[in-house]
């Protein structure tokens, strides 16, 4: 199962998903269809299909959350101290331009905590701490307004395909010439 923010469950989220799952092993004891389980946990089906087969097999221990995935290599106080470093700024860290990379994050992590992540593990890591893709709040710097708008006036034109010239249509699907 995929999550929005591509972490996985809180503790408090699956906790409350697993009280879900022992009432439905209450109702399995109790002998009630799974239709009507479904309805009043206001789960599918299927869930609720799949949860009993486990009961069945391995009773409401079978329905006992596993935890999380795994333990976040980057601490609490460590993501605090990586939002410090990543306030100062990527000048701060060498490169020469205001833009945070995920590339440059992975840096910084391996530079500072001596930790190893993918380019996707750092994407995860900040959405599930608040961050999220940004366009720039100010105009670059080096931006040229003359070149853009030469670049509008006389290449662009150029690029863009012509227009089909208005005329008189048809609204026969066919032409008269094609028959």
């Amino acid at each position: 199962m995929r999550y929005a923010q591509g972490g996985g469950l809180t503790d408090e989220r699956r906790e409350f998903r697993e009280g879900v799952r022992m009432m439905a092993a209450e109702q399995f004891a109790a002998g009630e269809p799974s239709s009507a389980i479904a309805k009043e946990l206001r789960v599918s089906v299927r869930s609720v299909q799949r949860w009993r087969r486990a009961w069945d097999k391995d009773g409401p221990r079978a329905l006992r959350s596993a935890g999380s995935a795994s333990l976040p290599r980057l601490s609490e106080a460590q993501f605090a101290a990586l939002e410090t470093e990543l306030a100062k700024g990527p000048v701060a860290h060498g490169w020469l331009d205001q833009r945070w990379t995920l590339a440059r994050v992975t840096t910084v992590i391996g530079r500072r905590f001596h930790k190893s992540y993918t380019l996707q593990g750092v994407r995860k890591l900040l959405l599930r701490h608040g961050f999220s893709c940004q366009v720039p709040a100010r105009r670059a710097v080096e931006r040229d307004e003359e070149a853009i708008c030469g670049w509008v006036k006389e290449t662009w034109p150029q690029a863009e395909a012509p227009r089909r010239r208005s005329g008189h249509g048809s609204s026969s699907r066919t032409r008269p010439a094609s028959r």
